[in-house]
C-alpha cells in the first residue's frame, strides 16, 4: 500500500512520514499504537509519535510570528525526532526565551554561522560600479584559485569596488586596459556570496561554455548583455581599431550585431566557445546595428586567469 493511501486509510491518527536511508525503508508515524500493525501489514514500517505532522507544522509557522532574536537562524520540522529544531546560535537569555515559547515541540540545534544568500557571477548579467551598470563577460580562475571575471576596460577604468544583484557586494575592480590590443577589465571576487558559473544568460536560459576557440569572419556569433539580453549576428571582420571619442582601441572584432548601453563588457560565444566581451559600437537593438568586441583571449592572458568552463 502507497503512504498516500494509508494517510487516507488512517485520517487524523496519521503523523507523516519519511524514508529511513540507513534501514533502507519508508516509514510511516501515527499518533496511536493500535495503527501499528495495520500500517506493518501495509509493507511499511511503523512508528507511535506525539505530534502530527500538521502539529509540528502549525508551530513552525507561530515561530514567524514572533520576534526572532539575533542568536536565531533558521528552524524546520524534523518527523523522526517529532520536533521542530530551531538552528541557534548562542543559549542567549533572548535565544531561550524564543524557544520557550514553542515548549517541548522544540529542540535547539547549534550552528556556527548565519546563512547567507549565493549568487552566480555568469555572462551577460549585470554588475554595478559606484555609478554605472555594465556586463558580466566570462568567469575566471587565476593559478592561486582566486575568483575573477573579465569584462571591458572602459567598465573598470575608475577602479573601486563591484557589486552584483540587489546590489550584494562582488569584490573589487582590479584591472582595466583600454587602447591598443583591446578594450577589456578584471573584477576579483572576493565576496563568498559569488560562485563562478561558466555559463552565459542566453533569453530565459543559459549556454555553457566549453572553451575559447576563436572563431573565423563569418562565423555565427551571440552577445548577451543586461540591457537588451541575447542577440546574434555574423562576425565581419578582425582586428579592427575604432576611433572612439574616449581614445583610440586597436584589435576589436566587428558584428553586425546590435547592443546599447549598459550591455558592455557582457559576453560574446560562437556556439560554445567564448570570444570576447563588448566593447562599444553604433546603433541600437530597435532599428539595429554595428558591434564591436574585445577579444577573450588577450584578456585572459594579460591577466594571467583560465576561462571557467562547464
Amino acid at each position: 500500500m502507497q503512504v498516500a493511501t494509508l494517510r487516507t486509510v488512517l485520517g487524523p491518527i496519521f503523523a507523516g512520514s519519511w524514508f529511513d536511508a540507513a534501514a533502507g525503508e519508508a516509514v510511516v508515524a501515527v499518533t496511536d499504537v493500535t495503527a501499528l500493525a495495520r500500517v506493518r501489514a501495509a509493507g511499511v514500517e511503523a512508528r507511535v509519535v506525539t505530534r502530527t505532522d500538521a502539529q509540528l507544522t502549525a508551530v513552525a509557522d507561530g515561530l514567524r510570528q514572533k520576534q526572532v532574536p539575533a542568536g536565531v537562524v533558521g528552524w524546520y520540522v524534523d518527523l523522526p525526532t517529532d520536533q521542530v529544531v530551531v538552528q541557534v546560535l548562542d543559549r542567549s537569555p533572548a535565544t531561550e526565551a524564543f524557544l520557550a515559547t514553542a515548549g517541548a515541540a522544540v529542540r535547539a540545534q547549534a550552528v556556527t554561522e548565519r546563512p547567507k544568500p549565493l549568487y552566480a557571477v555568469r555572462g551577460g548579467d549585470a554588475w554595478y560600479g559606484s555609478n554605472f551598470r555594465c556586463s558580466v563577460g566570462f568567469s575566471a580562475t587565476d593559478a592561486a584559485g582566486g575568483k575573477h571575471f573579465v569584462t571591458a576596460g572602459h567598465c573598470t577604468a575608475g577602479g573601486g569596488a563591484a557589486s552584483g544583484y540587489n546590489q550584494v557586494s562582488l569584490g573589487r575592480i582590479n584591472g582595466s586596459h583600454f587602447g591598443s590590443g583591446g578594450d577589456y577589465g578584471k573584477v576579483d571576487v572576493t565576496s563568498g556570496q559569488w560562485t563562478l558559473s561558466g555559463t552565459v544568460a542566453s533569453g530565459g536560459g543559459a549556454v555553457a561554455v566549453k572553451g575559447s576557440a576563436e572563431a573565423a569572419v563569418g562565423a555565427a556569433v551571440c552577445r548577451s548583455g543586461s540591457t537588451t539580453g541575447w542577440h546574434c549576428g555574423t562576425i565581419q571582420a578582425k582586428n579592427q581599431t575604432v576611433v572612439y571619442q574616449q581614445g583610440t582601441v586597436t584589435g576589436l572584432t566587428r558584428t553586425n550585431v546590435c547592443a546599447e548601453p549598459g550591455d558592455s563588457g557582457g559576453a560574446w560565444i560562437s556556439g560554445n566557445q567564448a570570444q570576447g566581451v563588448t566593447s562599444g559600437g553604433s546603433g541600437d537593438c530597435t532599428h539595429g546595428g554595428t558591434t564591436y568586441f574585445s577579444p577573450v583571449n588577450p584578456a585572459l592572458s594579460t591577466y594571467g586567469l583560465r576561462l571557467v568552463t562547464s
